[in-house]
């Protein structure tokens, strides 16, 4: 099964977006519509918001008077909360047995307004953001829902902002335009990246590489990615870890201002490799399943010694990522962080690895030839960055 989240502003056109996904076959489940329900007539929740705000939010006909309750909430944050702590619960439940319910390979969609405001995004294999100018969305909602431009405004202005909401998803669909161009988008989402995405978690396989070497130009949003892997991870191994989960991000995507191929490392620091292979379940029940074989680390300085490690892959076929599960303290998890850090510090040794990398890309178009060309280079600024840890104090940092 695949969860994904879908968000966006109000008036971005998100109920189009799951309209279409509904239509493509995926099981959609609406929060507003969920939010509705566990307050209706006769619900514990409706008499938990009567309580908390008296007879007058209900209506003649016993059900929850919207308009009333919409007056006595909005503009005041500690009323907003007491009915979140009332609604948000119920709808969780409802949520998880409804996706419970779902089938084996279903691609489950949940349909969440709040979803970035309530720390919901690590939960997901996958969100999904719609998206559009401030300006259209008044608009739409001063048409389709009777708004003054005033109290539209007001409304967009009571949500995370849009930049927020953006550097929170996976995907940003953008609804600036026709129907039929929204539908082309979301179609070619569906058939390219979540359907084989489903595919690759329930059969706990990582995506395939075409293995054609493609060094692309620094993005600055990479860190921003690695971000939400690491809360995805996090939260996957936090029960059962009993606690947070230590992953860093390394390699040239960690360096801001180095090329690199479109690969996200990370790594995974942990106690023996017994408890990395107790993680294995967990981590590709959240879209990294391990791959297949041995995989060792080359100790620098020690020709010939090799330490073990584990290697996981993304079920994502938009997102490339390799996860290193490495012992704490090892040879290869100690260099990870110091070349990291290391290229972050000495402008002049990451701008001669980005030269060098040019130069390796020329000449080996696949990437285990590049893979290999790099070894030479490693050996030889693995002294560099000893000598730049003795002379400024640099310690391996626990989390980062």
């Amino acid at each position: 099964m695949l969860k994904v989240g879908l968000t966006g502003g109000i008036g971005a056109g998100k109920s189009a977006v799951a309209q279409r996904l509904r239509q493509l076959g995926a099981v959609v489940i609406d929060a507003d519509v969920l939010a509705r329900e566990v307050v209706a007539a006769g619900t514990d929740g409706l008499a938990a918001v009567v309580e908390a705000f008296g007879p007058g939010v209900v209506g003649a006909d016993g059900e929850v008077d919207r308009p009333a309750l919409g007056a006595r909430v909005f503009g005041d944050e500690a009323a907003r909360r007491q009915l979140e702590r009332i609604i948000h619960p119920r709808v969780r439940a409802r949520t998880a047995a409804l996706t419970a319910a779902a089938a084996p390979d279903a691609i489950v969609v949940n349909d969440v307004p709040l979803l970035v405001e309530t720390g919901l995004v690590p939960t997901y294999h996958l969100v999904v953001v719609v998206d559009a100018e401030p300006a259209l969305r008044v608009g739409r909602l001063m048409q389709s829902r009777g708004m003054t431009e005033e109290q539209a405004r007001a409304r967009i202005a009571a949500q995370v902002p849009d930049a927020e909401r953006r550097a929170a998803g996976d995907v940003v669909i953008d609804n600036s335009g026709t129907l039929a161009g929204l539908e082309t988008q979301v179609d070619q989402l569906w058939h390219e990246r979540l359907t084989p995405y489903e595919k690759n978690v329930r059969l706990r396989t990582a995506a395939p590489s075409d293995g054609i070497l493609r060094v692309a130009a620094p993005d600055p949003t990479w860190s921003t990615q690695a971000a939400r892997l690491i809360a995805r991870i996090d939260h996957a191994l936090r029960p059962q870890l009993g606690g947070p989960a230590d992953v860093s991000h390394i390699g040239s995507t960690a360096v801001p201002g180095l090329p690199a191929k479109d690969l996200i490392d990370l790594m995974l620091a942990v106690p023996t490799l017994e408890q990395a292979d107790k993680l294995a379940d967990a981590l590709a029940d959240a879209g990294l399943p391990r791959r297949e074989g041995e995989w060792w680390d080359n100790a620098r300085g020690l020709p010939g010694e090799t330490w073990p490690k584990r290697l996981h892959g993304s079920a994502d076929p938009g997102r490339p990522v390799n996860l290193h599960l490495r012992v704490t303290g090892s040879p290869g998890w100690r260099f990870a962080l110091l070349m990291r850090d290391h290229l972050r510090a000495d402008p002049q040794a990451r701008d001669g690895y980005a030269a060098a990398k040019r130069q390796w890309a020329a000449a080996h178009p696949d990437v285990d030839g590049y893979a290999q060309a790099k070894e030479p280079w490693f050996d030889e600024e693995w002294r560099a960055a000893q000598e730049w840890a003795e002379a400024t104090g640099w310690e391996p940092p626990t989390r980062s």
